[in-house]
């Protein structure tokens, strides 16, 4: 019983506490409720305040951009007033001007039509005057072809044909004498600048041999030279192409050959081996290569002493090469390059006497046998090989016509033109300069080398003992031992169809094997 009262009492008290939470948080919840509202309520309010402040504020700023835009449309106002009355102004100005110019132009017009007027009454009293004239003329005509017995048409005729006879009578007469005086005027002009020019060229002519001579230290130098069964001098006179005569001459040896170039590198060539002393076929090579080399030093510093010795500036460096090489080149026995530096003062001078370009007759004359130093080697003559070198390194127009012109292949068209040929002709034809003879024996000696370069297989040719013999060298894979007897037969046959000379020409055919290795 009385635990069961204890237990009520429990539960009673549990309900109790239950009860008293329940409405602990009723309470508690409508008090939050009261408090929330009064919040909101009051953040309303201050809204509403926000809301009425701020369009109270837009008003007051709408006000008073309304009140700005209506002073600035005022004062835009007042400015285009005052622009437009200006240009009021400045139109009424205008107008003003254009009507003193419209009342200007009609006093004009007026005066005009008055001067037009005036002139036609002149025009009539001229027309009236010339037919007046006409009528006199007329009678007057009439009266004189009555008394002539001619009319007017025969009478003009006749007088027409009596002057015309007088004047060409006389124009052929004036023109005779003008012809006869301005010819001689011209040719002792002529010959006062041709002499002047050669009294000033002081040009030396020195004479052209074929062959050279070099000295020996002693007699026993031959020996070596010749080498064991004449290889050494076998080998110099194949890789040069020269004639070395070895005679009961003293402590020299003669290096024949026609062609200047060939006989200088064997003669350098030459020298080096007797100052070096090593004489064998292989040092005979390197000679040679190094003879050759110094001789193309020795072409390109003639070429340049040749430019500044005629004071003719920016030539290309292959033209300055060609020209050296005219060095060794001869016409007629004229040393070519002496003959062009010749001719180039000749022409400059003559320039000088005439008032033209001295320069370009210069160039044109020490550039007018270029082709000299190529035509043994190429096709065509030094004219037509000089033009396509000059045209090749943009030589200009007329230093190319001047070169074209200076055998008369083409008429000559330039002052400068006429100078170089007749400078060339001057520098040939002086007292000394040239030997015929010389010359035909060179090209004897050319053509027979040129004939046998032209048979298949053929390396080198040589012609050597004054023409007497050509030493043809033959490729060994090309040319069997049975075909080297047929080439000299055919060679000698070519040889008697196509040329002429004295006594008879030896053909020396050689095919030679060699063989090289080097010892590692």
């Amino acid at each position: 019983m009385g635990s069961n009262m204890t237990i009520m009492t429990i539960a009673v008290a549990v309900v109790a506490a239950v009860i008293a939470l329940v409405l602990g948080s009723l309470l508690g919840w409508n008090r939050r409720k009261s408090v929330a509202e009064k919040e909101i309520s009051s953040a309303e309010e201050e809204a509403t305040r926000i809301i009425n402040e701020a369009i109270k504020s837009a008003e007051n700023k709408k006000r008073e951009a309304m009140v700005e835009a209506k002073e600035e449309i005022l004062k835009q106002r007042s400015e285009y007033e005052k622009e437009v009355k200006e240009r009021r102004a400045d139109l009424q100005k205008q107008e003003r001007r254009l009507q003193q110019k419209e009342e200007n132009i009609d006093r004009k017009t007026d005066a005009i039509e008055r001067k037009e007027e005036s002139l036609a009454e002149k025009h009539a009293q001229l027309d009236r005057q010339r037919e007046e004239i006409q009528q006199i003329k007329r009678s007057q005509t009439e009266m004189l072809e009555r008394i002539s017995g001619f009319t007017a048409e025969e009478a003009k005729a006749y007088l027409i044909e009596q002057v015309q006879t007088e004047v060409t009578h006389e124009a052929a007469m004036k023109i005779k004498e003008i012809e006869a005086r301005a010819k001689d005027e011209a040719d002792a002009r002529a010959k006062e600048i041709i002499a002047t020019a050669i009294q000033r060229c002081a040009a030396d002519q020195v004479s052209e041999i074929t062959v050279s001579v070099v000295p020996l230290p002693n007699d026993e130098m031959k020996g070596r030279i010749i080498g064991r069964e004449g290889r050494n001098i076998r080998t110099l006179e194949t890789m040069t192409g020269v004639d070395l005569i070895i005679d009961d001459t003293p402590e020299a040896i003669t290096v024949s050959c026609f062609e200047p170039v060939r006989r200088e590198i064997a003669r350098l060539a030459l020298e080096k081996l007797i100052a070096d002393g090593r004489i064998h076929p292989t040092r005979i090579e390197e000679m040679v290569e190094k003879a050759k080399r110094e001789v193309d030093a020795v072409i390109k510093s003639e070429g340049e002493r040749a430019t500044f010795e005629t004071g003719v500036r920016g030539l290309h460096p292959e033209l300055v090469k060609m020209l050296g090489r005219l060095h060794y080149r001869t016409s007629y026995g004229q040393n070519v390059l002496r003959h062009s530096i010749e001719v180039s003062q000749l022409a400059g001078m003559m320039a000088a006497e005439l008032g033209t370009d001295v320069q370009a007759a210069k160039r044109a004359g020490l550039l007018h046998d270029l082709g000299k130093s190529v035509d043994h080697e190429m096709e065509g003559s030094h004219v037509a090989l000089g033009v396509e070198f000059a045209r090749k390194y943009h030589e200009k127009e007329d230093i190319i016509h001047a070169i074209h012109a200076h055998h008369g292949d083409v008429e000559p068209r330039t002052l400068v033109a006429c100078l170089v040929q007749a400078a060339d002709a001057i520098s040939a034809a002086r007292p000394g300069a040239r030997r015929e003879n010389l010359e035909n024996y060179i090209k004897r000696l050319e053509q027979l080398e040129s004939i046998a370069s032209s048979f298949r297989g053929v390396e080198k040719s040589y012609a050597i003992q004054a023409g007497r013999e050509i030493r043809v060298m033959v490729k060994p894979e090309e040319v069997s031992e049975d075909e080297m007897v047929v080439l000299a037969r055919d060679l000698a046959k070519k040889i008697e169809e196509e040329m002429e000379y004295p006594g008879q020409i030896k053909v020396n055919v050689l095919r030679e094997t060699k063989a090289v290795e080097y010892a590692k």
